[in-house]
């Protein structure tokens, strides 16, 4: 699958960072006059829920108005998505964009926006590693193990996820790629379901967040292989990274905020600048570092390049296993 609109993309996103901030300094400093909302395309109370809200109040803080989180979950992420799209582009309407969003756009044939083209990137917010966690029984300490163990049982090693074509599946899947391996994917209705039957032994093995997972795994009732990231987790640093045994191997969940097309660059530009202050202050690092998250300061640009290069990598996982939307 192309994405045509990713050179558009990654061309405008360019083009608003480099565009001279001072013909537009007065526009700019009238925004925002009212309150602002941040479209959270998922239920209140989770990790990404509450990064949107620290960022919330961080804007409100320094902009001089509310910016108020309004959850709209369902259909991973594409209710909320089509939402932001709709809105008028005149920086009153945020989205908090992730890793879903790159894996909604080849996963659903029939959405009613294209992201690539419809959101534009204003800045990173985070990156969470996943956890490729195993049950005790599995004869396995390390990644290099859990590969010659999976070959030479082929089928027979199942993995959890929290559905079809969440992240978590699509993080297994691009593992099995790239390790020539073949294990079962049990697929639940969330992590917990998953992980309740990861303890009990239901499954073998499943990718998962270091929050919902590190208590299970200090004391003993998990075994963590290894983290998903390209460098090791400042949480649980003596855990590998996948890549080490797997060269190459890297997948996240990575937050952000996006505006519908068309929003003005100097507006974008306001916000992206807040956002990366943010991300320099040590109460919201340590903030997110209590999540199992990293800040990951950038310029709009940076993050529409990752937008695009996540969405291509993700669809070539999904047409390489021949994932279907439920």
């Amino acid at each position: 699958m192309k994405f045509p609109h990713r050179r558009k993309f990654l061309h405008l996103a360019a083009g608003a960072a480099a565009l001279p901030f001072a013909p537009h300094v007065a526009k700019a400093q009238a925004y925002p006059t009212r309150p602002v909302r941040i479209i959270v395309p998922i239920a209140a109370g989770g990790n990404n829920d509450i990064q949107a809200r620290r960022i919330g109040q961080w804007l409100s803080e320094r902009l001089g108005q509310p910016f108020v989180v309004e959850n709209r979950p369902g259909a991973a992420g594409t209710i909320g998505t089509e939402a932001a799209v709709k809105a008028p582009p005149d920086g009153y309407t945020l989205l908090l964009v992730g890793a879903t969003n790159a894996t909604s756009a080849a996963l659903y044939d029939k959405l009613n926006y294209n992201f690539i083209r419809d959101i534009a990137p204003v800045a990173a917010i985070s990156r969470e590693p996943q956890i490729m966690a195993v049950n005790p029984s599995v004869p396995a300490k390390t990644v290099p193990e859990f590969l010659a163990y999976s070959k030479a049982n082929p089928g027979k090693i199942s993995f959890g996820s929290s559905g079809i074509g969440s992240l978590p599946h699509m993080i297994a899947e691009l593992f099995q790629m790239m390790a020539g391996v073949n294990m079962v994917h049990v697929p639940y209705r969330g992590t917990a379901p998953a992980l309740n039957d990861l303890l009990g032994g239901q499954v073998q093995m499943v990718f998962t967040s270091v929050p919902s997972s590190i208590d299970h795994i200090r004391t003993g009732k998990l075994r963590a292989l290894g983290i998903t990231t390209a460098t090791r987790s400042e949480v649980l640093p003596e855990i590998p990274t996948v890549g080490e045994s797997l060269p190459g191997y890297e997948a996240s969940n990575w937050l952000g905020i996006g505006v519908p097309r068309s929003t003005p660059p100097e507006i974008i530009d306001v916000l992206s600048k807040e956002i990366n202050a943010a991300l320099a202050d040590p109460k919201i690092k340590a903030r997110f570092a209590d999540l199992g998250s990293t800040a990951m300061p950038g310029s709009s640009a940076d993050f529409g390049k990752l937008i695009a290069d996540e969405t291509e990598k993700w669809a070539k996982v999904i047409r390489a296993a021949n994932i279907k939307a439920e």
